[in-house]
């Protein structure tokens, strides 16, 4: 039975490192939770291959496309791997998705959040398949996020312990 990562790497997906903070931005939360086998993460944005904040930044539906933030979605996906990864060692402890939470920078009149939200999700199930991936989700437009960011993705997993 191949895991998580055997199917990132079947499809030359890489993880990004943990994200590291800018210097000087301090948070008072952590990115991952975990509370017995109730794993929360935080509102991600995307980080760059060595876990350095990447975006994206801007406005969906002026600045960037919707097919462009679907695309960007599955970029946070990986990073929300990544940070998961390194807080309980391998994904497939993950024993369910519970729910994810989609935050869009959106141009005003902007409708099409949930196309864009839409490629976390895909990548999910792909990586998770239809029993442990499948989770419930809403995906909102925002007049702005921190620092600019065009999304931030936020949601729980079930895990084994």
């Amino acid at each position: 039975m191949s895991t998580p990562e055997d199917r990132l790497e079947k499809l030359g997906l890489k993880l990004p490192q943990p994200t590291k903070l800018p210097e000087g931005l301090v948070l008072p939360f952590d990115f991952v939770n975990v509370r017995g086998n109730r794993l929360l993460f935080s509102g991600h944005p995307k980080s760059a291959l060595d876990g350095s904040l990447s975006g994206p930044f801007g406005t969906v539906g002026a600045d960037i496309s919707t097919e462009q933030a679907y695309t960007e979605a599955r970029e946070v996906a990986l990073t929300v791997f990544a940070n998961i990864k390194a807080e309980i060692g391998e994904l497939s402890r993950i024993a369910g998705w519970v729910r994810v939470f989609g935050m869009v920078t959106s141009a005003p009149g902007y409708s099409e959040q949930h196309v864009a939200v839409n490629g976390f999700s895909d990548l999910v199930i792909e990586i998770f398949g239809q029993d442990i991936g499948r989770h419930a989700r809403s995906a909102i437009g925002v007049s702005g996020l921190p620092l600019g960011f065009a999304m931030e993705i936020e949601g729980e997993v079930l895990i084994s312990t």
